[in-house]
């Protein structure tokens, strides 16, 4: 017990003083849960606002993948660069070092491969997701699919498991290949997955009209890399959709089946943080990809 006597009197109470109440930095967020804000904190730099992930999801669906085929070979030594990393759980425990300390988004949801039908999935356990301390669940939603009413559904249980458990849901939008990857479509999409709890959502850029898809949207939003394009047209896509609005990228191919994956990372973080224009951060990517 504390002593009854002896001990100084408190008396700074600031009366007059209002408290400080602030706002949180990412738009849609102010009135989450502390739980909520402090995982997305670690996901998006607070200085910034942005975030540079590192999605190696994708064997998930596609088996060993080009620059995937060993992760603790291609991914591990990326890590430090990374704000964020998002996997599968059995990825996670098999080949990234607990140590590396940089906060997970999970890979929630499962079920099919390319050989099927994609998006016929269902969510993993949420007590395995608490196990791992995920900072965010990413079930896949499949928008204007065969799958869509499912895929919706678990997105919209993610979102009670973020209400329950203070984890955020990250609506990852998908895009079948008889889907146009307009803003019309794009703007639909991530509005829905915002309408049913999403706390951000990652999605495609579009050249026209991605700053309405971003302003429709009142969630952040981060872009998918998509498919290999060259260096300078990565970065040339990256520049574009933060310079509409994107609070960041969440980039698999574009850097690790790079000619260097770890200057390439370091190039995209130029763009995403220190607001490089294309040519200044290819000409990084040369700089770091000489030594």
């Amino acid at each position: 017990m504390a002593d009854a006597e002896g001990n100084i009197e408190a008396k700074n109470y600031g009366i007059g003083i209002e408290p400080e109440r602030g706002n949180f930095f990412l738009k849609g967020c102010s009135n989450l849960d502390w739980g909520v804000k402090y995982r997305l904190g670690r996901i998006f730099n607070p200085k910034s606002g942005n975030t540079v992930m590192l999605a190696f999801d994708h064997g998930y669906i596609m088996g060993p993948t080009s620059g995937l085929e060993r992760v603790d070979l291609s991914i591990v030594p990326l890590l430090e660069f990374a704000d964020c990393i998002m996997c599968t759980r059995g990825m996670l425990r098999s080949s990234i070092p607990a140590e590396c300390g940089k906060p997970l988004a999970l890979r929630f949801s499962a079920g099919s491969t390319i050989l099927t039908e994609l998006n016929d999935e269902c969510l993993a356990a949420i007590e395995d997701a608490i196990k791992l301390d995920a900072c965010a669940l990413a079930p896949m939603v499949a928008i204007g699919g065969e799958f869509e009413a499912k895929t919706v559904k678990n997105l919209a249980r993610c979102a009670d498991f973020t209400a329950k458990y203070s984890i955020p849901t990250l609506g990852v939008t998908a895009v079948g290949k008889n889907l146009s990857r307009d803003s019309r479509y794009l703007g639909l999409a991530t509005r829905v997955c915002a309408e049913n709890g999403a706390t951000f959502v990652k999605t495609y850029y579009c050249d026209e009209g991605f700053e309405k898809v971003v302003a429709a949207c009142p969630v952040p939003i981060v872009i998918a890399g998509g498919k290999k394009l060259p260096e300078a047209e990565a970065l040339e896509l990256a520049y574009k959709a933060i310079s509409s609005g994107a609070r960041g990228v969440d980039m698999g191919r574009n850097i690790f089946q790079s000619e260097c994956p770890k200057a390439m990372i370091q190039a995209v973080r130029g763009v995403v943080h220190e607001g490089m224009k294309p040519a200044e951060a290819m000409e990084l990517y040369r700089d770091i990809a000489k030594n």
